[in-house]
């Protein structure tokens, strides 16, 4: 059988030789490029097996990052949900416009309306119902001293409760008041859940108390500082007052100065004529007439200066500019009852600002507060401080300011449009 199988591959190797015998070049290139081919394919197969095990790793790879990312997403937000924005440049940013809770007078109603909210709260605290507890709890079977502990934890948790509004109460401001309710609800959160076991907890009417005492500290803070620029408001009223009262004692007395001067020149010419030559008359008589037309003069300057202290309505309206330190196209609508109101307005452009005002038109009127009024309404929507009343600025247009004018003034006023701006206009040049 062994010598069988030994014949038997003798034979084929000698078929192998005669086949390999016979081979041409090509066909022998052919059989070592399919056996290459071959070797190829193999060594692709194995890389193809080894990435689609890369690939399975990496799948599973990013299937468990994406569930961290999902878990830390979550994270994220719940974090998110306990953080308090307290940044003051951001709530400035951010804020919105604070809806008024009271509608009192005046500071001394609020203040009063605030120990009352005060008051409302020690009596909750004093009768037990500023906090819940669970009367049925015991300790060591005993349940008066189980009573004390909860009232001992609610003593606890109304304390830190307290100790947290106060602070938010002093600090409120308009920009914080939305984040300092937010606060005051975690914190009452919070807090209550370390009396959960006994039941404890801050009562809702008592948080409620405790927001009513944040809005009433804050908008008895802005009615004060209402209070305050009203008083502002009153002191500069009586300032001009007082200065106008000033400039007409002082611009009578120089009339009537200057009245009795051209009198007693009066009485001296009608002297001379009386005495003089017919060659000396003519001119005589020309110098009295001259005299008696400069006492027509200051008689009409002194009824103005009598028409003005009487008239306490009587007033000029300035519409000025000044573009070098509020830009185009914004205006400031005022009113003066100086004599000179050019004085108002050299005051106005002092060290405060850059740049000299540039007066559009100066309006006299008999009643400057009525139209000074009227040109406020008619740009209440376009006014630069949406605030404060006093800040008399309005992003407007000549135009715009002429037309509301000429609906509410009858006479004819002559406008400056185009604004010198000396100043600013040669400041410009010299930074080039």
């Amino acid at each position: 059988m062994f010598f069988k199988k030994a014949n038997r591959i003798k034979e084929l190797e000698v078929k192998l030789a005669d086949a390999e015998s016979i081979l041409t070049p090509e066909m022998r290139d052919a059989i070592a490029l399919k056996e290459k081919i071959r070797a190829l394919q193999d060594e692709a197969d194995n890389l193809t097996a080894d990435n689609e095990k890369k690939i399975a790793s990496a799948k599973n790879e990013l299937a468990k990052l994406d569930e961290q990312k999902s878990r830390y997403e979550n994270e994220l937000n719940t974090l998110k949900s306990l953080i308090i924005e307290c940044d003051d440049e951001i709530l400035y940013q951010e804020c919105g416009i604070y809806e008024p809770m009271f509608d009192f007078a005046n500071s001394e109603a609020y203040k009063l309306e605030l120990k009352n909210i005060r008051d409302r709260q020690k009596a909750m605290v004093k009768n037990g119902t500023a906090a819940t507890g669970n009367t049925q709890w015991t300790v060591n079977g005993s349940h008066p001293q189980g009573k004390r502990m909860v009232k001992d934890m609610q003593k606890l948790v109304l304390r830190a409760f307290n100790d947290e509004c106060d602070v938010l109460v002093g600090k409120v401001k308009v920009n914080n008041y939305d984040s300092y309710v937010e606060r005051m609800r975690k914190a009452c959160n919070t807090i209550s859940k370390f009396g959960n076991i006994m039941g404890v907890s801050i009562s809702v009417n008592y948080f409620d108390l405790k927001v009513s005492e944040l809005s009433l500290a804050l908008e008895y803070q802005k009615k004060k500082e209402q209070e305050k620029e009203e008083l502002r408001a009153e002191r500069a009223r009586l300032r001009e007052e007082a200065v106008l009262q000033k400039e007409i004692e002082e611009a009578r007395k120089k009339a009537k100065k200057e009245q009795q001067h051209y009198q007693n020149a009066l009485q001296a010419i009608e002297c001379q004529i009386a005495q003089a030559s017919s060659d000396e008359l003519a001119e005589l008589q020309s110098k009295k007439n001259e005299i008696i037309n400069q006492l027509s003069e200051i008689d009409k300057s002194l009824q103005n200066i009598d028409y003005r202290e009487a008239n306490q309505r009587a007033g000029y309206v300035y519409i000025i500019s000044n573009i070098g330190s509020f830009g185009k196209d914004v205006y400031k609508i005022g009113m003066t009852r100086r004599l000179d109101p050019m004085d108002r307005i050299y005051e106005l452009g002092d060290a405060s600002v850059p740049f000299r005002f540039d007066v559009h038109a100066m309006i006299f009127s008999d009643d400057a507060p009525a139209l000074e009024a009227a040109l406020h309404r008619a740009f209440e929507k376009k006014k630069v401080n949406m605030v404060n009343p006093r800040r008399e600025f309005f992003n407007v247009t000549l135009d715009e300011i002429k037309s509301v004018v000429k609906s509410n003034f009858d006479k004819t006023v002559e406008f400056i449009d185009f604004p010198e701006a000396e100043q600013y206009r040669l400041s410009q040049k010299m930074k080039i």
